[in-house]
């Protein structure tokens, strides 16, 4: 009598579709329909197979299980290059990050789950691997005039948020506004987004008048906040990639002020590296070698106070200038 496969080694996952995964190609195979739908909705699609896989997923989903909704915290936990993050009590992922591979078992009712995969299992799996394939995720908000991106950077607090949506009614691209995923290819960087919503603090609505309809959502963590989609704002058009042109740092004052001067890249590369996450020698390398071209980019501090529609019109005047 043949043993019981405890550890699942022997289940089949048929499905298979590639993707691009912040600019890294990602081979994602499954025996459920819901998550590759997921990964459509999450990721972008890889029309014809591209060239080498630079991350290889294999997730499994239990119909057996019948484990529900509402979800725990997620939690992680790493030893060396293995990182194990779980999400309930019968769904998990394992990540081997010398070698880019990814196993994971999910329960059916997490699989059927798109919003969790969009918001929480996609981000920290690129939170976890990225680094490990040149990816370099940001501490920055993102918007893009056509594919010309501009990067705001700076800690919790900066108004990265608020001038992301007031850029991106004036006319930009709404690509991120806190977390944004580098990557550098065949000498271009490009910036990426992922459909996650829009975090705005309470005092908001001082600015925001649609917001005086929205509900509060309390994060336990950082207080009470305002999660949307930014589609669902007067004026946004949501963008999923970008060439970035430009980087700025915000310092913001409490009295109204706008103050943009340059930096220099040495600066710039201290302020972008004093927000990065522990990685592994070799993954950090090749996260080192996409941030240094970030920097290539002409960088600017910008001081300034006041309202973030007013601020916004200027920074449109100054890169009508540049």
């Amino acid at each position: 009598m043949q043993p019981p496969d405890f550890l699942h080694k022997d289940a089949e996952t048929k499905l298979c579709e590639h993707f691009i995964a912040a600019g890294a190609v990602c081979s994602l195979s499954t025996n459920s329909k819901q998550v590759l739908d997921a990964a459509r909705n999450t990721l972008q699609t890889a029309e014809v197979q591209p060239g080498p896989v630079d991350l290889r997923l294999r997730f499994w989903v239990d119909d057996t299980d019948p484990s529900p909704a509402p979800w725990p915290k997620p939690y992680v936990r790493g030893l060396n290059h293995l990182v194990f993050a779980g999400f309930d009590e019968g769904s998990s992922i394992l990540a081997d990050l010398r070698t880019c591979r990814v196993i994971g078992r999910f329960s059916a009712a997490m699989a059927a789950d798109l919003a969790y995969w969009q918001t929480v299992i996609f981000p920290m799996l690129l939170t976890i691997v990225g680094a490990s394939v040149g990816i370099a995720e940001l501490h920055c908000a993102c918007v893009a005039n056509k594919q010309d991106g501009v990067l705001l950077a700076g800690p919790s607090g900066a108004g990265k948020s608020t001038l992301a949506l007031a850029l991106s009614q004036q006319g930009f691209g709404f690509l991120s506004d806190d977390r944004t995923f580098c990557s550098a290819k065949n000498g271009e960087v490009n910036v990426w987004g992922l459909p996650t919503p829009l975090k705005l603090r309470p005092e908001a609505t001082l600015w925001f008048d649609e917001l005086r309809e929205e509900r509060l959502t309390d994060t336990r963590s950082g207080g009470p906040a305002f999660w949307l989609e930014p589609e669902c704002l007067i004026g946004v058009q949501r963008v999923r990639r970008c060439r970035p042109t430009l980087l700025i740092f915000l310092e913001r004052r409490d009295t109204s002020e706008f103050r943009l001067s340059p930096m220099s890249s040495t600066e710039a590369l201290g302020r972008l590296n004093g927000e990065l996450i522990t990685e592994l020698p070799e993954a950090a390398a090749k996260r080192s070698g996409t941030i240094k071209k970030i920097v290539d980019l002409p960088c600017w501090l910008l001081q300034y106070g006041g309202q973030p529609q007013l601020i916004a019109r200027q920074i449109c005047r100054h890169l009508a200038k540049v």
